[in-house]
C-alpha cells in the first residue's frame, strides 16, 4: 500500500530549481496533481513564498494547507561559490530548511521529504561511502557551511521523527546534473561548468580549454530525472517504521538515504567525454593552484536499491541529452 495518494496537495519548495522541477515532472508522470481526484501540487516561486521569512511561511501553510511537502529548496552553488560565501550557505540554508520543517510539523503535515546532499559525508571518508558513515570525521572545507546546514536539516527531520512522530524522510543526493541546471559561469555545477567552458570553446573557435585543479578527483553525477523519481519512489514506499526498512551495520534504523548511480568518474575523464560530445578538438589544461575538493566522493547506495529503486539515466545518455538542450538555449 502507497504512503501516499493521488489526493494529496503537495508543496515542492524550490520547484523552480533542478531538484525541484525533476521532483514536480515525476509527481505528474505518477498522476499527482490531478484536480479529477482532488490532487493539488503547489510550486511558490520565491517571490511568490519568502522561505527566510518565518512569518511568510506560517501564513502560507494556514492559507494551503498542504499534506505532503518535499523540501528543495536552497541556496546551492559550485565550488567556488561554496568556498568564498561559506556564512551566506550557512545562515540562509538552516533559515530555509527549519522554517518549512518547523512549520510543517506544527500544522500536522502528512509526509515531508528533505533534500541534502553528498556533501554532509566525512572529506576522507570510506569508498563507497554508506549513510552511517556521517559525522565520522571532518568536512571538506570549501563546502562545510553548505555541509553542516544540511546535516543540521536532516537531524531536525530524525529527531522530529524520534521525538514526536513526525513522518519525515531525507535522501542525501550525489552530484545533480540535468534539466533546469545553473551555467553561471562562477556559481555552476561541475558538469554545468565544464558544457558551457567547451561550448563556448567550440563557438568561439578556441584551440585550448583551461579546467580547475588536476582532474585527478573522482565524482559521482546523477541526472535529475532520476533524483526526482527516486523521491516519488520513497513518498510512496519508504517507511522507516517498518520491519524491513533499511537498517546500519549496527542494526539502527536509517532516517536518511543515498541517492546515486554507485559509479564514479575522474574529472578529467569527464572532461574528455564533454569535450568529445560538444565537438572541442583542442588542447585541455589543468590549472593546478585551483582547489580540488574531496579527493574521491561515491555513494553506498545498496540501502536504497533493498526497498525497489535505482538509477535508470546512464552517464552516456544523460550528458548528451542535456548537452543537446542546453545548445537549444544557447542559441
Amino acid at each position: 500500500m502507497k504512503k501516499i495518494s493521488p489526493e494529496e496537495s503537495i508543496l515542492i519548495a524550490g520547484a523552480r530549481g533542478m531538484a525541484g522541477s525533476a521532483v514536480y515532472r515525476n509527481l505528474i508522470n505518477s498522476g499527482y496533481g490531478n484536480k479529477k481526484y482532488g490532487g493539488k501540487i503547489f510550486t511558490p516561486s520565491s517571490k511568490e513564498l519568502n522561505y527566510l521569512d518565518i512569518f511568510s511561511v506560517e501564513e502560507w501553510f494556514k492559507e494551503n494547507n498542504p499534506s505532503v511537502v518535499v523540501v528543495a529548496a536552497a541556496k546551492v552553488g559550485g565550488i567556488l561559490a561554496n568556498s568564498t560565501q561559506q556564512a551566506d550557505f550557512l545562515l540562509q540554508n538552516i533559515k530555509i530548511q527549519t522554517n518549512i520543517i518547523e512549520t510543517a510539523w506544527k500544522n500536522k503535515v502528512k509526509r515531508l521529504l528533505f533534500l541534502g546532499s553528498s556533501c554532509i559525508y566525512p572529506k576522507f571518508c570510506q569508498q563507497p561511502i554508506k549513510e552511517e558513515y556521517l559525522l565520522d570525521g571532518a568536512l571538506e572545507k570549501t563546502n562545510e557551511g553548505y555541509a553542516i546546514a544540511k546535516i543540521t536539516g536532516l537531524k531536525l527531520c530524525e529527531n522530529l521523527r524520534d521525538q514526536y512522530g513526525f513522518d519525515t524522510l531525507s535522501l542525501m543526493p550525489t552530484n545533480l546534473y540535468g534539466p533546469g541546471d545553473n551555467y553561471h559561469p562562477k556559481n555552476s555545477h561541475v558538469i554545468a561548468a565544464l558544457i558551457k567552458k567547451f561550448h563556448d570553446a567550440v563557438l568561439n573557435k578556441e584551440k585550448t580549454v583551461t579546467c580547475w585543479g588536476s582532474g585527478l578527483p573522482r565524482r559521482e553525477f546523477l541526472h535529475a530525472d532520476d533524483l526526482g523519481a527516486a523521491v516519488v519512489f520513497c513518498l510512496e514506499h519508504w517507511d522507516p517504521s517498518s520491519r524491513d526498512a533499511p537498517m546500519d551495520s549496527n542494526g539502527h534504523v536509517l532516517n536518511h538515504l543515498n541517492v546515486g548511480t554507485g559509479t564514479d568518474i575522474s574529472i578529467k575523464e569527464l572532461s574528455l567525454k564533454i569535450a568529445s560530445i560538444t565537438g572541442f578538438k583542442g588542447d585541455i589544461f589543468w590549472d593546478k593552484s585551483k582547489p580540488d575538493g574531496t579527493p574521491r566522493k561515491l555513494l553506498n547506495i545498496s540501502k536504497i536499491k533493498s526497498i525497489g529503486w535505482s538509477p535508470k539515466v546512464t552517464l552516456k545518455e544523460g550528458l548528451s541529452k542535456t548537452i543537446v538542450k542546453y545548445k537549444e538555449q544557447a542559441y
